[in-house]
């Protein structure tokens, strides 16, 4: 380094234009000017000071040095190293005007000036202790974690107060780990107050200890693609997002929440909390194209990912996992249990892979309160949670009793697959949940003397391709249940269930796919509107005594039709069912025994199950004949009890 004093002027024409720097301090930030940028430079008090873009600063040696081997910045750019309890912040000259910055021991405060309207970067890197980075700003910007270990006692140690687009990165081959401590009252560990658009293909891992702190929080929507986040810690939500939630690629691992693992909200107005008029950036809406997401909660009836408008996933893989126990709602009045993936409006599947496990009392794999459509790949669920019933003004997690006459609203039935929703057309009068047992009764919700035309419907469960694989082995545990109607065209679908193993509280359509549906205490197939099958292959197990493998709801005069494909029934049809195909029968079977059937020259094997009700049926085009026989040939389907 060179200093500079009255001899400034002659030392600045002497200098070469190769990577040579002029570095002014002013206030323990350093602006640096390339060689070929100087500019004019002014002279004033006999050489004491010097006016650079309209700031002086005052000649001491000290504060303005010549580095003949410096590192030119580029333009609109800001580098923060962060070493123990101090920080140095260094600024590319041309933002000598843009910037007010002040450095408190590690902790960083840089605002834009509010006619800044060409994007800065601001590279993050070091590590302390007692840090922060806090920016604040009215045009989108760029931050970048280039090896940054930053841990702030007091809040966030980054907290993005702008409200714009930031082009979030971290670096290739870089690991950077942000966290607070729980005096923090911030919203977030990480927290943008804008859109945060996050990238890069280095590694991010976050603990949020904080009173009030999701893993990362974003006032607008959150979009991420290449990079590893790990959020091991967080008081609240993992991630936590207002417009919508979008990921094309990169690794996303979330456990050691508080409450969800993703949270996708509306954006609400903050002064009347309504929602802000919904538009393309205002959707409420999680989307995944691409990449991993691997999310475990624990918290009581935590959702792995939660969002309040729809859910749209074309490719990519979830993991999810979540074990909390139910709740009584207290405002609400009803209880709440835990879900893998919750949608508050449509949900889509195209592709992709969904491995999700709840083993919480009524947990869910999938809960949509309006339409899912699954038109392909690949969904796995597991359920192992027992019933939450709320009696007595007591919450029973764990319950194993009758659920037949509880009221809807005062239990929470685990579920592998659950879409649409039914809502009584009048409120009817309750007993007081406090104290006057069981509610519902006669005329409640699957109770005695039930009539739908009391409800209204919405929603549904449509399936045109995809492979399904359901098990639920808690009580009430239904394998797929649509509160409204249910039509499958195609896809591969597998349900062994305690309860019925596919359920819908309207008309049940299949028109083609393959289907096999295992009901350990109930019907395989449950319609109760008016049960349709027109197409596919169907084969359905119902329970020993009274269930059925086929069901509709005879008593609202409704009827199973079957018009085409070929069903296997073990348990038997409905009473009165209308069969206009082949139809043979076999009045006894052995368990766990390959069976065949012929139709003409198709030939399917199924493998009987462990327990079942009586006899066999089958229907098809040709007249079908009932034997014995193992498979030989064929393709296997339905995690290989049917061959075809």
């Amino acid at each position: 380094m060179k200093k500079i004093s009255a001899i400034l002027a002659v030392a600045l024409f002497s200098i070469g234009a190769t990577a040579q720097t002029l570095d002014l301090k002013m206030s323990g930030v350093t602006y640096r000017f390339n060689a070929a940028d100087f500019g004019d430079m002014t002279y004033g008090d006999n050489g004491t000071t010097l006016t650079v873009n309209e700031k002086t600063f005052t000649v001491d040696g000290k504060n303005i040095t010549i580095d003949t081997e410096g590192t030119p910045l580029d333009d609109h750019s800001v580098e923060v190293t962060y070493d123990g309890l101090s920080a140095s912040v260094i600024a590319s000259g041309d933002l000598i005007d843009s910037l007010t910055v002040s450095i408190e021991n590690a902790k960083v405060n840089i605002k834009q000036n509010e006619d800044v309207a060409q994007e800065i970067t601001y590279s993050l890197s070091g590590s302390s202790t007692d840090g922060q980075f806090y920016m604040t700003g009215f045009y989108k910007a760029t931050v970048e974690l280039n090896g940054l270990n930053l841990t702030n006692t007091s809040g966030a140690p980054i907290y993005i107060n702008d409200g714009k687009r930031i082009d979030f990165s971290v670096k290739k081959g870089t690991e950077n780990t942000l966290t607070d401590a729980s005096s923090s009252k911030d919203k977030g560990c990480l927290y943008c107050k804008g859109h945060l658009e996050m990238k890069g293909k280095g590694t991010l891992t976050i603990y949020a200890y904080g009173s009030k702190a999701h893993g990362i929080k974003t006032g607008e929507y959150f979009e991420m693609k290449n990079c590893t986040v790990n959020i091991l810690a967080a008081t609240k939500d993992g991630l936590n997002c207002n417009q919508y939630f979008t990921m094309e690629s990169g690794t996303l691992n979330i456990s050691g929440t508080g409450d969800d693992g993703i949270q996708v909200s509306y954006e609400y107005d903050d002064d009347d909390e309504t929602i802000i008029s919904s538009d393309e950036e205002n959707t409420g809406t999680f989307t995944l194209t691409g990449g991993t997401i691997n999310v475990s909660v624990t918290a009581t009836a935590a959702k792995a990912i939660k969002a309040d408008n729809a859910v749209v996933i074309t490719d990519g893989t979830i993991i999810a996992t979540t074990s909390g126990d139910g709740e009584w709602d207290t405002d609400e009045q009803k209880t709440k249990a835990s879900s893998c993936i919750s949608a508050d409006g449509n949900m889509t599947v195209d592709g992709g892979t969904l491995t999700l496990t709840s083993t919480g009392s009524g947990g869910k794999g999938i809960n949509v309160d309006e339409t899912l459509t699954i038109n392909g790949g690949t969904i796995n669920v597991t359920t192992e949670g027992q019933a939450c019933v709320y009696s007595n003004g007591t919450l029973t997690n764990g319950y194993t009793g009758d659920l037949e006459r509880i009221d809807s609203e005062y239990k929470s039935s685990p579920k592998g697959i659950k879409a649409g929703t039914k809502t009584e057309k009048t409120s009817s009068a309750k007993a007081d949940a406090a104290g006057a047992g069981w509610p519902g009764g006669p005329g409640g919700p699957g109770g005695p003397g039930g009539d739908s035309s009391n409800y209204t419907y919405s929603g549904g469960i449509v399936i045109t391709g995809g492979t399904i694989t359901v098990k639920t082995s808690g009580n009430g545990g239904e394998g797929i249940e649509s509160k409204n109607t249910m039509d499958i065209s195609g896809g591969e679908i597998a349900v062994e269930a305690y309860d019925d193993a596919l359920n819908s509280a309207q008309d049940f359509t299949v028109s083609g796919g393959t289907i096999y549906g295992w009901a350990k205490n109930n019907d395989g197939m449950d319609a109760n509107g008016n049960m349709y099958i027109k197409g596919g292959v169907v084969y359905a197990i119902g329970a020993s005594g009274a269930e059925k493998a086929i069901d509709a709801n005879t008593e609202e005069q409704k009827k199973l039709y079957i018009t085409g494909g070929t069903v296997i029934a073990i348990g038997g049809l409905e009473n009165g069912a209308s069969v206009s195909t082949k139809k043979s029968t076999l009045s006894s079977w052995n368990k766990n025994t390959w069976y065949k059937a012929t139709l003409g020259s198709e030939t399917y094997y199924f493998k009987t199950p462990s327990s079942g009700g009586s006899g066999i049926t089958v229907c098809g085009s040709d007249s079908p004949s009932i034997s014995t026989g193992s498979p030989s040939s064929g393709t296997s389907y339905c995690n290989g009890v049917l061959y075809y």
